[in-house]
């Protein structure tokens, strides 16, 4: 789920939004997080079987993936990129047990926000490569 996010801009700054408790895509509370990534480092692969996550990036620029695997969904096997920053500031909701990880991109270290839906569990996510075969994925740059 893609949800656009508002930003007010004055002068003085800006607020970004990133979620309510009224949203459609708010699933419950666990913890919020920021983790950094810097340009050309990838963070991924993972799944999560309980948590929902909710991705936005206010902060430089990431390409970020999704991989679904789940044998009974109607994308099975497909793959999406979306590429999130303040230029396309939007929320990522991401149900469990698809595959998802990002890039860092452009020239700065990115902040990339997570309002998790259960407080982290080790127990509850599964890790593999970036570059794992399972997931049909080349995250090098793609000149199109």
């Amino acid at each position: 789920m893609f949800t656009k996010l508002r930003q007010m801009v004055d002068e003085r700054g800006k607020v970004m939004h990133m979620l309510r408790a009224d949203s459609a895509a708010f699933r419950g509370f666990g913890e919020i997080y920021f983790s950094t990534v810097h340009p050309g480092a990838i963070k991924g692969w993972h799944i999560h079987k309980r948590m929902v996550l909710n991705y936005a990036v206010p902060h430089g620029c990431i390409k970020f993936v999704l991989y679904d695997d789940r044998l009974e969904s109607a994308t099975t096997g497909e793959l999406q990129e979306i590429f999130l920053g303040p230029d396309n500031y939007c929320l990522v909701t991401v149900p469990p047990l698809v595959w998802n990880g990002f890039k860092g991109v452009g020239t700065e270290t990115a902040i990339v926000a997570n309002c998790a839906s259960i407080p982290h569990d080790p127990d509850e996510i599964e890790r593999k490569s970036p570059f794992d075969p399972s997931i049909p994925y080349d995250w090098t740059l793609q000149h199109r």
